[in-house]
């Protein structure tokens, strides 16, 4: 119900707007090559819930190598462009998942929501993957890798961009974290804000129940049941 009572639903991206069908690795890998010589440097490290900073970290330590500004721009450049070309490469698990276009043209007719990202991702690559599917103008804030490497910290920064840009004071109970992994969960809990868990990613129901979320979806094809926590 449009009560004009502001919320602000933070969704996460891979896995719960979007399934890539692995294009963010394959332009990891490739800028990992172009930069460091090194073949399929994340072949086997595992990226769901987790910020870019810190698994670009994780691969270069089992390198015997550190992140440093000096590597990390150009490293971001050639990503950049490799996950542009690697989102216009066809595949059939490259897609948007289950319910979201009609959730998102649902929630843009509510004046009482506040449409945001809170992802893993570099700000750049969370809109070059938005964009390959049309929703990139869906969301007002986010709270992005380029902010905090940790996403435990990136609630408190999407609430506070949101009074910066809009000037809107909101609640944490008025907060929504949205989210297909447990560690999407888990980064919310400390601040206080409501948890929404779909299990449109890797991790099955179950797992994310045991994350003890607010709320939990197999996915969002059902709109009105989505709304109705809101």
């Amino acid at each position: 119900m449009d009560d004009g009572h502001p919320r602000l639903l933070l969704f996460d991206i891979d896995g719960t707007l979007i399934r890539s069908a692995g294009a963010g690795r394959r332009a990891l890998n490739r800028a990992f090559q172009k930069i460091y010589g090194i073949v399929d440097g994340f072949a086997h490290v595992e990226m769901m819930g987790r910020t870019d900073p810190l698994i670009l970290d994780e691969v270069l330590k089992a390198q015997g190598l550190s992140l440093d500004n000096d590597h990390l721009l150009p490293f971001q450049k050639f990503y950049f462009s490799y996950l542009e070309e690697e989102m216009e490469r066809p595949h059939e698990d490259k897609r948007l998942c289950p319910g979201i276009l009609h959730l998102l043209d649902a929630l843009r007719d509510r004046s009482d929501m506040v449409l945001g990202l809170l992802t893993g991702n570099w700000r750049t690559g969370a809109y070059l993957k938005l964009r390959h599917f049309g929703i990139d103008d869906r969301f007002e804030i986010g709270a992005f890798a380029d902010d905090a490497a940790k996403r435990t910290e990136l609630v408190p920064i999407a609430i506070d961009r949101l009074y910066q840009q809009k000037g809107i004071h909101i609640h944490s109970q008025d907060v929504y974290v949205i989210g297909d992994t447990p560690l999407d969960v888990s980064c919310a809990k400390p601040h206080g804000v409501s948890t929404v868990a779909v299990a449109t990613g890797i991790h099955p129901i179950t797992d994310l129940g045991d994350a003890e979320p607010d709320h939990v979806f197999a996915n969002f094809a059902d709109t009105e049941a989505v709304l109705s926590i809101f």
